[in-house]
């Protein structure tokens, strides 16, 4: 069971070991993009092309769906990124339980963004965990972990690939080794536990009295969904790239204290942001020298944040 990018990587790693994949569970296929034209999930693209049967339960309880299921007789079901809880009658089906490719080191960072909240909190290095599921988000026994270094200029989008691939190989072996019995199921330790929920697009709101390293990591951990953005002389920007210096200094946050011909410097809470990479609005990416060639930017103009666009 995977939907987006970072299951492809466990389903390619199955396709590829001596274990048998009777089927695949995916979402239903969605509107995407402006002109929202009906598209499949990549894992499903894996499946046509492969020729592996494919179900795309609308609601998981649905008595066809799980009909269907139990007709593939699992004996385990893997579960990466799939997007949807699983209820009881699912994760008790197969004779060997259902097992997750999660992209933390649990307990932290339980939940649906754990890739982006690593970032977003300023981790050194996270990793992928398999566990048992249960019917907690996120708290059955652990099984296999490995620790992938994020790296400094990591975003969510660089750093989810090489995790994907990491979930891919562990899934492989955590079935190997459960089938030879070298393998002890671990309890996780509730109390260390932390939450990775969900990201909304007014998660990308930049706070400017925020220090500028918590800032910068935001940036790099809503990229590329849903970007860090704020506003600048009425115009919407989403910050791509950016740097920082952590100097003290006495100007307001969100204050434009300096600009050049490839960089715009603004005021944190705590150092300041040297704004790189922008996207204004209704417009593509490009460089701060790009935009300050056809625009006037001066020093002194107060950064604001603002709602994110209605879709």
């Amino acid at each position: 069971m995977g939907t987006p990018d970072f299951a492809v990587p466990s389903l390619e790693a199955l396709l590829k070991s001596d274990d048998q994949v009777v089927g695949v569970v995916t979402q239903p296929d969605r509107p995407k993009g402006r002109g929202q034209e009906v598209v499949c999930s990549p894992v499903k693209m894996v499946c046509l092309r492969e020729s592996i049967p494919v179900l795309q339960p609308v609601k998981m309880k649905d008595p066809a769906f799980l009909d269907a299921l139990r007709a593939w007789q699992p004996d385990v079901i893997a579960v990466t990124a799939f997007g949807r809880i699983l209820p009881p009658v699912i994760l008790t089906m197969p004779p060997r339980g259902c097992i997750n490719v999660h992209g933390s080191l649990l307990p932290k960072y339980r939940g649906a963004g754990p890739v982006q909240w690593a970032i977003i909190r300023g981790e050194r290095d996270t990793g992928i965990t398999t566990m048992f599921m249960a019917e907690g988000m996120d708290t059955g026994d652990m099984l296999l972990r490995e620790t992938v270094e994020i790296l400094p200029d990591d975003t969510a989008g660089t750093l989810a690939p090489r995790l994907a691939a990491v979930g891919g190989r562990l899934l492989v072996e955590t079935l190997r080794r459960l089938k030879d019995g070298t393998l002890t199921p671990e309890r996780q330790d509730d109390a260390q536990a932390t939450m990775a929920p969900l990201l909304k697009k007014e998660d990308g709101l930049i706070d400017w009295t925020l220090t500028a390293r918590d800032i910068a990591n935001r940036v790099r951990g809503l990229s590329p969904w849903p970007g860090a953005f704020t506003s600048v002389n009425g115009e919407r920007w989403t910050l791509w790239r950016v740097a920082v210096d952590e100097a003290p200094h006495a100007a307001t946050p969100g204050i434009v204290t300096q600009v050049t011909k490839d960089r715009m410097d603004v005021a944190t809470g705590g150092g300041t942001i040297r704004i790189l990479d922008i996207q204004p609005s209704n417009s593509r990416r490009m460089t701060m020298a790009q935009y300050l060639a056809g625009h006037r930017v001066t020093e002194g103009i107060s950064l604001q944040a603002v709602p994110p666009p209605q879709l």
